[in-house]
């Protein structure tokens, strides 16, 4: 089977916390992290890892949404998952169960950021600590206000990257 091709994310011309985003039909708009775009990420910098990314799978609020449709593997949030964003602890940059002892993310927001979400592998294997934990695709605020370092949607334009992506789909976020 072929690989496919990844999904260029590239930053707005003269918008350095925005990004367009090459689909198989069109390009759409999405927001980068408020600290731009970097080749060395640190915990905590809000910026976008510049690389490839590879998508391991779609978590979604199951009491907002209806299944999404994708080809990628599906598992629903709840009430106790959080991601540990701690460089300290040995469950650096993983799903937990809250609460956690460390310091950990809230999956189940109230923002609605996170009703739906890929799950990128970047410091995935190995994880290095300090260099960056939660990096996801994920809905966008009003206006795409800036993340704190993952890359953000429109409700609509998630759904097309959903269709689109399959197993060994990669983002590639380039300057």
């Amino acid at each position: 089977m072929k690989r496919p091709l990844p999904i260029v994310v590239r930053r707005a011309p003269g918008r350095p916390k925005e990004a367009r985003v090459r689909l198989a039909h069109g390009v759409r708009r999405a927001a980068l992290g408020r600290g731009g775009l970097k080749a060395f990420k640190r915990e905590g910098d809000g910026a976008t890892p510049i690389g490839s990314l590879p998508l391991r799978g779609v978590l979604y609020r199951a009491d907002r949404l209806a299944r999404p449709r994708t080809a990628l593997p599906l598992r629903a949030i709840g009430a106790f998952d959080g991601w540990c964003d701690d460089p300290s602890d040995r469950n650096y940059n993983r799903l937990v169960r809250l609460p956690y002892r460390r310091s950990a993310e809230t999956m189940m927001r109230d923002d609605g950021l996170y009703d739906v979400l890929l799950v990128l592998a970047y410091n995935e294997r190995p994880r290095v600590r300090g260099r960056g934990s939660a990096i996801f695709a994920h809905l966008a605020h009003p206006g795409y206000a800036p993340t704190d370092g993952c890359i953000a949607f429109s409700r609509e334009d998630m759904a097309a990257v959903l269709a689109q992506v399959r197993k060994g789909s990669a983002f590639l976020v380039i300057p």
